[in-house]
């Protein structure tokens, strides 16, 4: 959603005459997004801010698709050490886990790590110290960068590389490039991956992700890839387009 529908609270386009649009056209559609800050409710009422109707099991984040695959694999009342915003601290809690926290940082059995704007340097300290202690080391995406109004700011793989340099560690990732997010969304809209568009403003990410998962890939440029960038991408994507509006009507 970041870079496709909008820039921070600057959206591209029309957007209710958009969905409205795609609607008429007899297409199902959902929002599929690496950005971990926001519950799917903070999404939800962030998308009607801006006009646009969807319903809650429309949007799919790679918080969900994290906590998703922690409850698969941990049993309920883990030890879980988040690098993230309070939205995703109460997502983790949601799930039966706990929170271990700034205060007491010892015993995790994860460390999970998102986009975080109140970042410091005791959080990556003991984010790459539990690490080292054997939690392991979760990623819910690692976009380097974050489009804004005003240009790129870090995103959450500038912190996960920073962890991970410091903990000698890599972690495994859930979003996208990963598949997981894709084949939810396809379950969600019934389709196959023939029949599924995957718009995205970044090649590495939301492209190649498509790609990984058999989808079309349409790549818009009002995000974070250039271009340049996507005539020099193999394979190429399905489509390129200026922005959502073009990628629509043109």
């Amino acid at each position: 959603m970041d870079g496709v529908l909008w820039q921070d609270s600057r959206p591209n386009g029309d957007l209710p005459q958009i969905f409205a649009d795609i609607s008429a056209m007899g297409l199902s559609f959902c929002f599929a997004t690496n950005n971990a800050t926001r519950s799917r409710e903070e999404v939800l009422e962030k998308l009607a801010g801006f006009g646009v109707v969807a319903q809650l099991d429309q949007i799919l984040t790679s918080a969900t698709a994290s906590l998703k695959y922690l409850s698969k694999r941990f049993a309920p009342n883990s030890q879980i050490y988040v690098v993230g915003t309070d939205s995703l601290r109460q997502e983790v809690r949601a799930k039966g886990f706990e929170i271990v926290t700034d205060e007491h940082p010892s015993g995790a059995d994860v460390v999970l790590v998102a986009l975080d704007p109140q970042i410091t340097y005791q959080k990556l300290s003991n984010a790459s110290t539990l690490i080292r202690s054997g939690a392991r080391f979760i990623a819910t995406n690692t976009d380097r960068t974050f489009p804004t109004p005003n240009g790129l700011i870090p995103g959450a793989g500038a912190l996960v590389a920073a962890i991970a340099a410091a903990s000698d560690q890599e972690p495994f990732v859930i979003g996208k490039p990963q598949t997981p997010l894709f084949e939810q969304a396809m379950d969600f809209l019934g389709t196959k991956p023939n029949e599924t568009l995957c718009v995205g403003d970044r090649l590495e990410t939301d492209i190649l992700g498509g790609q990984n998962a058999g989808c079309l890939t349409a790549l818009v440029l009002s995000g974070v890839s250039t271009l340049e960038q996507a005539q020099a991408w193999n394979p190429q994507p399905t489509i390129i387009a200026r922005d959502l509006t073009h990628l629509i009507y043109d």
